[in-house]
């Protein structure tokens, strides 16, 4: 292995080379194999890719490099150089529209395992400009499960999906980050990739042509670090689409998609008035409408065209006041509660002379809005929570703690190394504020105002989790979807610039992830409350680093309008009445995965609002009712302090994870005893999936998300083990309960043997019979459904004893340790 470098050292640090590393000697068969030209494909069905002569029109406005002996890069518009032209290849059909190849290369090794090469895999290495893709006939070794993506394959890395590209030449001893225009003055015999979702994938150059490396590590990282928006993949594709089929989106209608498992109930969108004024009719929330004066985007460009707003507000009223908001952002409607208390977001009035003026205007109209015209309790989300520069650089301890430090030397130090990246620490703080509010909701049933800077980021998570803690409506999988649609896409949060699409690293900040961390607390404390499993959860996560859904590709509803009438006119497509251009829906996850597959979204343990219930050979809903358990069940109810839950007998020894919130301000006395009242009772109650939940704030209940920061760690998994064991058993179980239920609803049908025969189940695993208990499958780990064969610089992909649990990768290299050599 060539040299490499820790995160925060000053001096390089090289380690040494893998064993078995050398160059491996050719083998006849594999390179006779690896030389045919044609169909390639992975083992898990993979689509092909064929060389083709010419340049396909589908290339559009790309700018292609052409890259010479001496490795530099030269930049054409249009119109590519016949030098490059032999490099771009068109894909067939059966591959995602607009995709084309712009460079690859043969007899390349990627690297399985740190300490041995005989899993290396031998195949073609291909950049195209959607993905970066490894295609061999190699099967993976001891993989024994993977979970398909439809869009990806196994060996797949989507262009967005890639943080840092190093190349590195073992003989020269030199190592470089690549930019997009940089050049390469050496032959790399080692290409590493990190990616945003903690991969690391590693490739070897030792039988490919130095020159054909060369371009292939360069077209890498040109096209994975685009400078413009309408260079991004989705425009490609929706192009594509749009020239072949104006009205349908690979072959389905645009839209939300269908809910998960390929129900027929649909995500609302949030882009039409109709949506809008359904969820005020669902709430109940008579003293607010549905405004329409943003239409064409007039007032302001980081709204949506229809937002709700207080009954007593006339539109003039609104455009007056709104350019008193940053951002023109104007006070917006996001939830109301059964007694009338409402949730509220508003940006900061940066007219200082009339402020006073507008901020009580507009709470008498929120006040008016309320049945019983309840006062207005405002929360400064600036002053009470971390900023974005605090959750970013939390968030790059923690890759750097979960990915690349040598754990094999403090592993002794794990708990401490966690806390110091401060990363649960937040989520804790955006868990507590929440919970705070939602007391404020239900308890003292005033309406709450969340007030931030620009009213897009924090916000965001805030009022996301207040809805989930207090709707359960929003712990379904497609009353989830039309949350975030509502709270984060259509509300304008900067999905481009905060997941760095663009490469702009000071902008980045993973505020969403970190919601989606907050949920799955939630999650994990009550499992029962939530229709979607952890599965969806980190699959959702994943899908903002593929550059083809429109839903986590820009910063507004009108930044998508505008760049993609703009990129519209520049193809020639035809818009007629819609307002820029369709692109594909994340919550259509056909477009991702199959149908057998989606069932892995489904939770177990969900509990759902009724059961059927079978009387006389009818089926008569049956709706559960409230036990009177004893609160032993449960344990004594913790004793709050200082509003904060804690446990008594886990409180935190020495040396263990100790959460250091910032503190809200002090409220007042009656106050805090009323919260506190409140948390007590809750937790002295059986928890009620369809009711209030409220999470445990104690350090032993807030955890690591170890599917999505460790699920690529093959050291850190737990063979038949984990989570995923009781999701087994709770999936067969819950198969046996759907199979009867069915057979029931037939009387006089005998009970079939297996599930299978009574139709489709809504969970992944079947049990094969009524009374069967199969054992966990030897393919089921703690990672599941994910795989971590294939990560580089694990020390052994057959798992480690105890004291080496959490191993992690050597490096991460950076701009800021690594001195660019030429």
């Amino acid at each position: 292995m060539g040299p490499c470098v820790r995160v925060g050292s000053t001096v390089p640090r090289l380690l040494p080379a893998r064993a078995g590393a050398q160059p491996c000697p050719r083998p006849s068969v594999r390179r006779a194999r690896l030389a045919a030209d044609g169909a390639w494909a992975t083992a898990r069905g993979a689509p092909s890719l064929r060389a083709s002569g010419g340049v396909s029109a589908a290339a559009g406005p790309r700018r292609v490099p052409d890259c010479d002996r001496a490795g530099a890069t030269r930049q054409r518009h249009h119109v590519l150089p016949q030098a490059a032209q032999t490099h771009l290849q068109v894909l067939p059909p059966a591959a995602t529209p607009g995709e084309i190849v712009v460079n690859e290369v043969n007899f390349v090794r990627k690297c399985i395992a740190a300490d041995t090469s005989q899993y290396d895999l031998w195949g073609k290495l291909i950049c195209s400009n959607f993905r970066i893709s490894f295609l061999t006939d190699d099967p993976m070794p001891l993989q024994k499960f993977h979970y398909r993506n439809l869009l990806l394959g196994e060996h797949d890395v989507p262009l967005t999906c890639i943080e840092q590209i190093v190349t590195i030449n073992d003989h020269k001893r030199k190592q470089k980050v690549l930019g997009p225009n940089q050049k390469l003055k050496f032959n790399p015999t080692e290409l590493i990739i990190y990616c945003k979702d903690f991969r690391i994938v590693r490739f070897r150059f030792d039988e490919s042509g130095p020159e054909s490396a060369k371009k292939v590590c360069l077209a890498i990282a040109h096209y994975s670090q685009p400078t413009d928006l309408q260079l991004l993949f989705a425009f490609e594709y929706v192009g594509k689409k749009y020239h072949n089929s104006a009205s349908n989106m690979n072959g389905a209608p645009a839209g939300g998609g269908s809910a998960a498992g390929g129900g027929s109930q649909k995500t609302p969108l949030f882009e039409t008035y109709s949506d809008w004024d359904r969820e005020v009719k669902r709430t109940g929330a008579s003293g607010w409408r549905v405004c329409s004066i943003n239409e064409g985007y007039m007032i302001s460009t980081c709204l949506p065209e229809y937002f709700v707003v207080p009954s007593s507000l006339a539109d003039q009223d609104l455009k007056t006041f709104s350019h008193s908001f940053v951002g023109r952002r104007m006070p917006v409607w996001s939830w109301s509660h059964s007694n009338g208390s409402a949730l509220v977001r508003v940006a900061v009035i940066k007219d200082v002379l009339q402020q006073r003026k507008i901020d009580q205007r507009i709470c008498n109209a929120v006040t008016k809005s309320h049945p019983q015209r309840s006062d207005v309790y405002k929360s400064d989300l600036d002053k009470t929570l971390p900023n974005i520069q605090e959750i970013q650089a939390a968030f790059v301890k923690l890759k750097q703690l979960c990915v690349n430090e040598p754990f094999e030397e403090t592993e002794e130090k794990w708990l401490s190394s966690l806390e110091g990246t401060r990363w649960l620490e937040y989520v804790r703080a955006f868990l507590k504020h929440s919970a705070e509010l939602v007391y404020m909701l239900e308890s003292k049933r005033v309406s709450v105002v969340l007030q931030e800077e620009e009213g897009r980021d924090l916000s965001c998570i805030v009022a996301s989790l207040v809805q989930v803690m207090l709707d359960p409506h929003f712990r379904t999988i497609t009353g989830f979807q039309s949350l975030i649609q509502k709270e984060w896409v259509m509300a304008g949060y900067q999905f481009l610039d905060r997941c760095n699409h663009l490469k702009r690293s000071e902008k980045e900040c993973p505020l969403f992830l970190l919601f989606l961390d907050a949920t799955w607390q939630l999650l994990e404390q009550h499992p029962a409350a939530f229709e979607f499993s952890e599965t969806y959860l980190a699959v959702l996560g994943d899908s903002t680093h593929i550059s083809l859904f429109g839903t986590f590709l820009f910063n507004s509803p009108h930044q998508r309008v505008k760049q993609s009438t703009e990129f519209a006119i520049s193809k020639n497509i035809q818009l007629g009445d819609e307002k820029g251009l369709r692109f594909p829906s994340v919550w259509d996850w056909r477009l991702q995965f199959a149908a057998k597959d989606l069932t892995l979204f489904h939770n177990p343990a969900f509990v759902g609002k009724c059961v059927p219930c079978v009387q006389n050979g009818s089926v008569k809903p049956f709706k559960r009712t409230k036990k009177s358990y004893s609160s032993t069940l449960r344990g004594l109810p913790a004793a709050p302090e200082n509003g904060v839950l804690h446990d008594p007998d886990l409180l935190p020894r020495r040396s263990s994870l100790t959460l250091r919130g910032k503190l809200d301000p002090p409220p007042a006395a009656a106050q805090d005893r009323g919260a506190e009242r409140y948390f007590r009772e809750w937790l002295a109650r059986p928890a009620d999936p369809h009711g209030v939940l409220l999470p445990r704030l104690a350090a032993a209940h807030i955890k690591l998300w170890k599917l999505r920061y460790l699920r690529w760690v093959p050291e850190a998994q737990i063979a038949r083990g984990g989570a995923v064991t009781a999701f087994h058993r709770l999936c067969l179980l819950a198969d046996e309960v759907d199979a009867l239920s069915r057979t029931l609803r037939q009387p006089g049908a005998p009970v079939a043997a297996g599930g299978a025969e009574l139709g489709p189940s809504r969970v992944y695993f079947r049990a094969r019979g009524p009374h069967d208990t199969p054992a966990t499958p030897d393919f089921l780990s703690s990672s599941f459904p994910f795989s971590p064969v294939g990560n580089l610089c694990r020390r052994s992909i057959l798992g480690t004893p105890l004291s080496k649990f959490l191993s992690g990768a050597k490096i991460w290299l950076s701009t800021e340790t690594l001195a660019n050599e030429d």
